[in-house]
């Protein structure tokens, strides 16, 4: 079976500090995909404007070091600007990047997930040795993803899952994408009469 015909869209989530960011350095190590944290990319476009007064903030990296003082918050901030459009940020950041590394809004996920923003969700699960998000900063749960990865061991672990995901979901997609080039095939050929 041939490459990929496009660098697959991913959406990397999980619990905070469950491994989102390391998996996502991972895969643009080993794979050449880019990636921003969903949280980076809300600061750079808008949080940072939104809250450097109330919070006294002297610097872009001051104000995204605290995000985690300020979950809730933050996510508010990113559910009111898709607000017209669940799937905005995410459009937004496949637009410049291959993996959405963070996402936290069950509304946002089943607008992109129904819009075909992305090819595949990834969760990662470091249950076993780290708290879940309360229901304030995080709406989404493992059975939404198409892939889970367990890190609930050593680091050198999750790069093997990493690796061994990411070519069972390249397999996956690639038989997707050869079934799809088929069926057009065959409507496109078997449908004209000849006369």
């Amino acid at each position: 079976m041939g490459p990929l015909l496009n660098k697959p869209k991913l959406l990397v989530i999980g619990h905070g500090r469950h491994g989102k960011d390391t998996e996502s350095e991972i895969l643009q190590e080993d794979f050449k995909l880019s990636f921003i944290s969903s949280s980076m990319f809300a600061c750079q476009r808008f949080i940072y404007d939104d809250l450097k007064v109330k919070y006294d903030y002297n610097s872009f990296e001051e104000c995204y070091a605290d995000r985690h003082n300020h979950r809730s918050e933050w996510y508010d901030a990113i559910a009111g600007y898709c607000e017209d459009d669940p799937a905005q940020l995410g459009k937004d950041i496949f637009a410049e990047h291959d993996i959405y590394c963070g996402l936290r809004n069950v509304r946002e996920f089943d607008a992109m997930k129904e819009q075909g923003v992305f090819d595949a969700a990834i969760w990662v699960d470091r249950s076993d040795h780290l708290p879940q998000e309360d229901r304030g900063s995080m709406t989404l749960n493992s059975t939404m993803a198409d892939y889970i990865i367990d890190n609930n061991s050593a680091l050198e672990n999750l790069g093997f899952e990493v690796r061994k995901t990411y070519n069972l979901l390249s397999r996956d997609l690639r038989m997707k994408q050869k079934s799809m080039l088929s069926n057009y095939d065959y409507n496109h050929t078997s449908g004209f009469s000849h006369g």
